[in-house]
Formats: structure tokens, C-alpha cells, sequence
């Protein structure tokens, strides 16, 4: 398959402690995407397991050279799985999924279809999602609310891993932390046409879940990033002009109001700690922020200034050479 061949297909699964899951999910692949009359390959992007699973996929990809298999050095996260992924495809489309074997393969086709119908992105919605309620659904309907807010590209499952692409709007970023997520935000700003589609949604019925409550704050600080990049990456004295002088305006309205005080009962506020305290949370909050989207800034810069992705491999399987 050539690089970007129209039409072909990718499946890119990374995969992380998933050795009672990785037979059965290949073979349903394998199974699904033989039925399709195009061609495609499989991209599994094992992200530092430290199971049996990829010795298993190496037997798989023995067979069937379309197979391919990159394993890191060490776990760098989803976010890189997904990068390597992307870096390493052939297909003119390029679909994600998990490997936990909730996702269904059985969706792929019905994914491509709605591609066909016009459209650049198709993001799947799980719309009756099998996890538990408190802890991972909602959380996550807070921050696809969030998200669509935020970044304008209004989907109702931003964390449903299984979607497909048109290669193009995958190209000309570098995905950091939890990035992956915001894929289809990306791909709205560069004028993809972007549709949902309900897809099936399996419980997990081997393996430990690799997610928690605490990925929820991730996803926040990494939406301020995306917000920022999208909007004032190129123009950042906007930003931060608007926040100084609402600053300066607070301060102001501050010591209106204890001059007032100050006339009308003679009180001192200024020697109130609280006042004090108050004050320098805000600045300090508002500062701590700033600090970490100019450090996340310099990060990109670090690492694209120098070509380096965000990944190391230890090993690949049936990788083409000029790959």
C-alpha cells in the first residue's frame, strides 16, 4: 500500500496490558476487515506493556504482512500511541479504536460508509455506554460539554476512541498529554466536515481499565492549552492584555470600594489580612496558568523544533523500510 493511497484504511489500536484481550480483538479485525473491498492494514502501537500481548500480535503479524506492530521503549501514554499511529500509516483513512474489545470492529464499515456520504471525520457516540456512571460516564458527558463549549466542534463523545478520518487533517500538528482527545477539534479548525454516529459499546468483560476520575483534570488543563494555541497562539498579547487590565480593573473597583467604606464608617479594610490573601490568590491562580501554557509553548517548540516525536520504539514488525 503507498502512503496516502485514497481510499485504503488503517486501523491504528494502541494497546497497553491488553494480553487476555489482543487474540480475540485481532481475530475480529482481521474477520471484519477482510469482508471490505479496499485495502488496509492494521497498526498495532503497543505503548510499553509489560504483558505477553505483543509476543501474541508477533505470531498474528507472522502471517499477515498488512499487520504491523511499533512497541516503545517504555509507556509514554495514549497520546503517543495515537501519534505513532498516525506518523506510520499508509491508508487514506485512518480509523482509531481501543483494544479493550468495547469498541466493536463490526462499526468500522458502517464508519466508512458515512465518510463516503461527504463527510472528513466520523466520530463515534457511545451512546449507551456500558461503564460505570460516578466515576467514568459522567465525568466524561461534564467534559464533552466542556469541550464542545470551549473549542466550537459540538460532539457528544469526545473520549470514544473509535472514529475515522481522512488522512489530511491528521497532518500538521504534534499531539502532547492528553491531545488525542481533541483530535476532532483540530481537525474543525482546518475545515473537516465532521459528523457523529452511534456505535455500539461493549462491557469489559477481561483486563483492569487504565482510566480513573483523575484523567478528567488532565483533560481540563489540556483544553485551556488548546484554547490558547487555537486562539491566541498567534497573537498572545491579546490574551494577556485582557487579563492585566481586567486586573487593573479589579484593583480599581477594590479601592473604590474601600475609600467608600473608609467615608462611610471610618473603618481601616487595608489592615484586613483577608483583603490581602484574597488579592494574591487570584494573581498567583491567574499566573500559575500563564506559567504552564508558556512552558507548554516551549515544549512544542523543544520538540519540533528537532523533529523529535513524543515516542521512542523498541521494535517494530512488518514496518515498511522507508518508514
Amino acid at each position: 500500500m503507498k502512503k496516502g493511497t485514497p481510499g485504503s484504511l488503517s486501523v491504528v489500536v494502541p494497546i497497553y496490558n491488553e494480553e487476555e484481550n489482543v487474540a480475540e480483538l485481532h481475530r475480529r479485525l482481521v474477520s471484519v476487515l477482510g469482508t471490505l473491498p479496499r485495502e488496509w492494514e492494521i497498526l498495532y502501537v503497543d505503548d510499553g506493556s509489560r504483558d505477553g500481548g505483543f509476543e501474541l500480535l508477533k505470531e498474528a503479524a507472522a502471517d499477515l504482512p498488512r499487520v504491523r506492530l511499533l512497541r516503545f521503549m517504555r509507556n509514554y501514554g495514549q497520546t503517543a500511541a495515537i501519534a505513532a499511529g498516525i506518523d506510520h500509516a499508509h491508508g487514506g483513512i485512518i480509523v482509531f479504536m481501543d483494544a479493550d474489545l468495547q469498541n466493536d470492529p463490526k462499526d468500522i464499515p458502517r464508519l466508512l460508509d458515512k465518510l463516503d456520504e461527504g463527510f472528513d471525520v466520523v466520530s463515534g457516540w457511545r451512546a449507551a455506554r456500558k461503564d460505570a456512571f460516578l466515576n467514568r460516564t459522567l465525568p466524561s458527558r461534564i467534559a464533552n460539554a466542556l469541550i464542545s463549549r470551549v473549542t466550537g466542534c459540538h460532539l457528544h463523545d469526545y473520549g470514544c476512541t473509535l472514529k475515522a478520518y481522512r488522512s489530511e487533517f491528521l497532518k500538521g500538528f504534534t499531539l502532547y498529554g492528553e491531545m488525542h482527545r481533541f483530535l476532532p477539534a483540530y481537525a474543525y479548525q482546518n475545515g473537516a466536515r465532521i459528523t457523529e454516529l452511534p456505535v455500539d459499546h461493549h462491557p469489559r468483560t477481561r483486563g483492569v481499565s487504565k482510566y480513573g476520575i483523575e484523567r478528567t483534570f488532565k483533560v481540563v488543563l489540556d483544553l485551556i492549552t488548546v484554547k490558547f494555541i487555537s486562539t491566541y497562539a498567534h497573537k498572545p498579547s491579546y490574551l494577556f492584555g485582557m487579563v492585566g487590565m481586567a486586573l487593573i480593573a479589579l484593583a480599581t473597583l477594590l479601592v473604590t470600594y474601600l475609600v467608600v467604606m473608609k467615608l462611610a464608617t471610618g473603618a481601616s479594610l487595608i489592615e484586613s489580612p483577608l483583603l490581602l490573601m484574597s488579592t494574591m490568590f487570584v494573581i498567583l491562580g491567574v499566573q500559575s496558568i500563564f506559567l504552564g501554557l508558556i512552558a507548554e509553548l516551549l515544549m512544542r517548540t523543544y520538540h519540533e523544533s528537532q523533529d523529535k516525536p513524543p515516542y521512542r520504539l523498541k521494535e517494530t514488525v512488518n514496518l515498511p523500510e522507508n518508514d
